[in-house]
């Protein structure tokens, strides 16, 4: 069994220390130096990967090909990043040289760029021990953008972290990095107070409405108000358009319990809500399989809260319930019609972390446009259309686009590939931070603010601003 072994003050104090003495010289490191660090980090974990999936699988239950298909992905993620820094899309630089007839009057010869934040405080995710861990997304865009990064450790996989970040600073060091450029940290009461720290300059998190808010009111209520970009929760509406289940209503019920269940419903982009045109038809044709197991006690009893908060709501019930896992955990599905939801919106605001969804049926295309209406934000929205001419389909498509992050046409939103043009996040309560997102290169920019340099001598310049 592991032992959870909480950061000491003392420690904890010399964890900041270093990586307020790591900010500087970081900051100054050149993309190319940055990008030799992030492949480094790379080739280390994809030569510890039998090791780091061994672990991984022993502390979270997730199979080997999940995991070792989600180590893949976070190698490319730290690779991607080294190759945006590489070809300079990932360094913005604006130039404008001196100009005498600039139209409000003489121009001086201004730059500007992005210079790093400082020392970043990144709270680990349970669900992806890999994805969004310890060398996770928020990790690896922020050592990108030149920042050092203290890492609060999951409790869900403490010895799979710590191993994580031994082979992170070691791949560090062996680059040239500073000491305090990368470190781990463990425990409630140290993540607090380095929250509350003045060193730290942003934090990320990934995790729960509940803790994420409490952590978001520390970082923004301090002397210094800090960004915290939290990702927190979503039920990601699914909307299934007359015309598409007249077409292919079975393969829809298919494919949404397939999305539902994977991995037994434990992502971030689960898709828990689902609104159709004929609810009975819908819950008739479901098929429920057992779900794989849980990661860890917490999430079972999470999930058989937030379940029974679901079937407390006015006007919902248990369409369909499948067979029970060996922990207990059985999948279901819910209905309530759209009149209820729009009399009790809250029903829209529970995330049920785990296989469990919720079946609205809607009666006409106003009725769906108003529970779309009062729809929280979330991470997605999906539309499922008929492959010819869809008309509601397209509107539904841009009133999603109002409170949601990504819009996913005719697929299924588990599934979150890393680019440069993904969005992962959305408005409150899906994220603290809607302009921005957690996921792809895009994510760099969190951890980065503008400076213009105005008559400033190139000597004196960054390295991109230079002619």
């Amino acid at each position: 069994m592991s032992i959870t072994m909480d950061t000491t003050d003392a420690d904890l104090e010399s964890v900041l220390a270093a990586a307020d003495a790591a900010r500087r010289p970081l900051a100054r490191t050149s993309p190319a130096d940055r990008a030799d660090a992030l492949e480094a980090v790379a080739r280390a974990l994809e030569e510890a990967r039998t090791e780091l999936v061994a672990l991984a699988a022993a502390e979270t239950h997730l199979p080997e090909a999940r995991l070792n298909g989600e180590l893949t992905r976070t190698v490319f993620q730290a690779r991607l990043f080294a190759a945006g820094l590489r070809d300079a899309s990932l360094v913005p630089a604006t130039v404008e040289h001196a100009d005498p007839d600039w139209g409000m009057g003489p121009r001086p010869d201004i730059r500007r760029t992005v210079v790093p934040l400082g020392p970043v405080l990144v709270f680990a995710a349970s669900n992806f021990p890999f994805a969004f861990s310890v060398f996770g997304g928020d990790s690896a865009s922020a050592l990108a953008a030149g920042c050092p990064v203290v890492v609060k450790a999951h409790p869900g996989h403490p010895e799979l972290s710590r191993a994580t970040a031994a082979h992170v600073v070691e791949a560090l060091e062996g680059v040239g990095y500073p000491v305090g450029a990368f470190a781990l940290i463990e425990g409630v009461e140290a993540s607090i107070a380095a929250l509350r720290d003045r060193r730290v300059k942003a934090a990320g998190f990934t995790g729960s409405l509940r803790g994420g808010r409490a952590l978001f009111d520390i970082a923004t209520g301090r002397p210094d108000p800090i960004p915290f970009y939290g990702e927190l929760g979503s039920v990601n509406p699914v909307v299934v358009t007359p015309a598409a289940w007249a077409e292919r209503g079975t393969g829809i019920v298919e494919g949404w319990v397939g999305s539902l269940t994977l991995g037994a419903g434990q992502f971030c982009t689960n898709p828990g809500v689902v609104l159709v045109p004929d609810a009975d038809a819908f819950t008739s044709a479901v098929d429920l399989p057992v779900p794989g197991p849980m990661l860890n006690p917490g999430i079972v009893e999470g999930f058989g809260t937030s379940t029974a908060q679901l079937r407390e709501q006015p006007g919902v019930s248990v369409a369909a319930r499948g067979p029970e896992s060996g922990e207990g955990v059985a999948a279901q599905v819910l209905t309530v019609s759209a009149a209820d939801v729009l009399a009790n919106p809250h029903v829209l605001d529970i995330e049920a972390f785990g296989p469990a969804g919720l079946v609205v049926g809607y009666s006409s295309a106003e009725e769906l446009e108003q529970v779309l209406d009062v729809l929280p934000g979330q991470l997605t929205g999906s539309v499922q259309a008929a492959s010819a001419d869809d008309d509601l389909a397209r509107e539904v498509a841009l009133l999603l686009a109002e409170s949601v992050g990504r819009v996913v046409w005719n697929e299924w939103p588990t599934g979150v590939t890393v680019s440069a043009a993904q969005q992962h996040g959305g408005p409150w309560p899906a994220t603290t931070a809607p302009t921005t997102t957690s996921v792809g290169t895009a994510a760099i920019d969190r951890w980065q603010r503008p400076v213009a340099f105005q008559g400033v001598p190139a000597a004196a310049l960054p390295e991109q601003l230079r002619d």
